[in-house]
């Protein structure tokens, strides 16, 4: 026999867990009024729609950046769902801006890590995915988790949080100079911080590409390698930070206008992450 179930507690269990009125009173009703095994019965149907969404594309969600106090460590944390709406509902933000701020506080090494931390009081990170998954109804999960240090990390978050990026230096630097560097990363997204951290992969992919285009063109072959190694030079220039032009003054490059301002600072690390 199903107990009869009063609005009010149906109330406490929404307000407890963010779950719909109707999965409330059922999870209640199932339950038979017992408000732990309702929360599990509820992380349950939650566990029942990540299984059903798990083929599914979570694209959209939030990109945010936040640093330590002493501002020596950032991070770089996205939360994908599956659409704007969801990215755009305040809860939603609250929920991953939670995550964010148990990452900075607690500095775990990985995703996994960082899962297992405890949300609040009564739940950890992964229960709440689990529990917020039964709730929306979308695939949500942990796209990316970046953390750097240095002796200032600046974290930038572009309007929208569809892009963010930390960047971290060897100095004490004024939070003016971060953001430009910053400003810098986000607008241009150089894939290298200098020209010897390059990978291996991608400078023969850019050197491969500058061959068939120079051959494309009709250049003899004793000029190929050459002139590949010319348009490798401008990658260098227009795809790794310390080499790019600076956004504010293209007199100069990112490398020179830091030693305008101390000889010896440069940047260490940066991470960038944006939804396409």
């Amino acid at each position: 026999m199903i107990m009869a179930i009063t609005a009010s507690e149906v109330n406490k269990l929404r307000q407890q867990t963010g779950a719909g009125m109707m999965d409330c009173k059922k999870a209640l009703e199932e339950s038979n009024g017992d408000f732990e095994k309702a929360i599990d019965f509820l992380r349950k149907k939650g566990q029942k729609v990540a299984a059903n969404r798990a083929d599914r594309d979570a694209k959209e969600g939030l990109v945010l950046a936040k640093t330590t106090a002493d501002g020596k460590r950032g991070v770089l944390l996205v939360v994908n769902c599956e659409t704007d709406f969801v990215a755009k509902n305040d809860d939603f933000g609250v929920f991953a801006n939670t995550v964010l701020a148990a990452a900075v506080e607690k500095n775990p090494a990985d995703i996994d890590s960082l899962k297992a931390l405890s949300f609040n009081s009564e739940i950890t990170i992964a229960d709440k995915f689990i529990e917020q998954i039964g709730k929306i109804g979308e695939k949500i999960d942990i796209g990316s988790y970046q953390v750097i240090t240095g002796e200032t990390v600046f974290g930038y978050n572009h309007p929208g949080n569809r892009l963010a990026c930390i960047v971290a230096f060897n100095k004490t630097v004024s939070e003016e100079v971060a953001k430009n560097v910053a400003m810098q990363v986000a607008a241009m997204a150089p894939v290298a911080l200098d020209k010897d951290d390059v990978s291996t992969e991608m400078l023969e992919r850019e050197l491969e590409i500058a061959r068939e285009q120079i051959r494309a063109e009709g250049k003899p072959e004793d000029m190929v390698e050459k002139i590949a190694q010319g348009k490798v030079n401008k990658f260098y220039k227009e795809s790794t930070l310390l080499n790019q032009e600076f956004i504010k003054d293209n007199k100069q490059t990112i490398r020179q206008y830091l030693q305008s301002i101390d000889k010896d600072l440069t940047v260490t690390a940066f991470k960038r992450y944006s939804l396409s």
